[in-house]
């Protein structure tokens, strides 16, 4: 429990929102490709996805590590665009804005997904058990204009 507190309170600093961006998935899409799909470093801290989405512009395949909060009987997941805290909007929520089939990389197995933005009431329940699964999100929300994009990614099937 003291660990994760420190791991919280160190990922909700603007040195790591700095850092972090540039060293974390570097480091995932690493240690993802080397394991064949079934470690993602960033899992150790929370449960994460590779996702691999369509390009808004250049059309192109983009995988991004993310962190994410499963739903109950694992079909659908959370994904949380904070970009650390900093100002912009993470370039895969665009895609997923742009192109909603995507897919995602799940404990070695890679699923067809299909992503739907939160809004309204839908958006704010979903948000509250956020900060519940990782309460840093308040911070990141607290240091943006923007609101952060949360989509709700579930399985398509096929």
């Amino acid at each position: 429990m003291i660990g994760e507190r420190v791991v919280q309170r160190v990922s909700s600093t603007r040195g790591f929102a700095k850092v972090a961006p540039h060293v974390i998935p570097a480091l995932d899409r690493a240690v993802h490709r080397l394991t064949r799909g079934k470690v993602l470093l960033s899992a150790q801290m929370l449960p994460g996805v590779i996702l691999t989405s369509t390009g808004a512009r250049s059309g192109q395949r983009r995988r991004t590590p993310l962190a994410c909060m499963p739903e109950e009987g694992g079909r659908s997941w959370l994904l949380i665009g904070s970009n650390f805290g900093r100002t912009d909007h993470p370039a895969w929520t665009h895609n997923l804005l742009a192109h909603p089939d995507a897919e995602v990389s799940w404990k070695g197995a890679d699923i067809p997904v299909r992503a739907h933005l939160l809004e309204g009431e839908e958006r704010t329940a979903a948000w509250k058990r956020l900060l519940a699964f990782w309460p840093p999100y308040a911070t990141y929300q607290a240091r943006v204009d923007r609101e952060i994009r949360v989509f709700r990614i579930t399985r398509r099937d096929q």
